[in-house]
């Protein structure tokens, strides 16, 4: 992973934990709600319940994305082997094809001279 690539993987893991205190805060307000001695505000209840569902969806989604792309990374990805293999059986193919040609021209050449 690149510098780039790190610095804003961190930013954006960053700001998810800052979601996941503004998540616990808002937990910690429906428990006072909820522990009030005059009872609970179902408003204020009901807000908060939706916007900490809200919020985690939204730290699901950047966690997901955060780890498909740190499996999108590939240490070997400026490797060759796998094209110079298939370069290599490319190569193969193309002289087996020339000698079939060659073949088929001489076998050509042959009837051409007995004709």
């Amino acid at each position: 992973m690149d510098s780039q690539g790190q610095t804003t993987s961190l930013q954006r893991l960053q700001n998810v934990e800052k979601r996941i205190v503004k998540v616990l805060e808002l937990a910690g307000g429906v428990m006072d709600e909820l522990a009030s001695p005059v009872g609970p505000r179902k408003d204020v209840v009901q807000n908060h319940c939706l916007e900490f569902m809200q919020l985690i969806k939204d730290i699901q989604v950047a966690l997901r994305d955060e780890i498909k792309s740190a499996c999108e990374y590939r240490p070997f990805e400026k490797c060759d082997y796998g094209p110079r293999l298939t370069n290599e059986i490319c190569f193969k193919k193309v002289e087996f094809v020339m000698s079939q040609l060659d073949a088929m021209k001489q076998t050509i050449d042959e009837y051409h001279v007995s004709v």
